[in-house]
């Protein structure tokens, strides 16, 4: 899976928020807000294809998390993000 084009991170007043961002998201007038664990996946897997093996990867390099709760919390995190149009296959 990957990020689709087009949405960007940004750090307002201490929140971090994911919009669409040019004419190709027109469609998404949404504002999806993010943890600082959820940003830093994000930041992290930008441009990048990758599953959920990796992103509980970059939790368990990052946080002191079990493998499992770290996969388990990645397996949520890409669900919702698919679900708003965030992901594509």
């Amino acid at each position: 899976m990957r990020i689709k084009k087009g949405f960007v991170l940004r750090q307002l007043l201490g929140e971090y928020v994911v919009n669409g961002e040019g004419l190709e998201r027109v469609n998404f007038n949404k504002i999806v807000s993010l943890n600082e664990t959820a940003a830093f996946l994000w930041d992290s897997l930008k441009d990048k294809e990758f599953d959920t093996e990796m992103m509980a990867e970059l939790l368990t390099g990052k946080y002191e998390v079990s493998k499992e709760t770290a996969l388990a919390d990645s397996i949520k995190l890409a669900e919702a993000w698919k679900e708003t149009g965030l992901l594509e296959d």
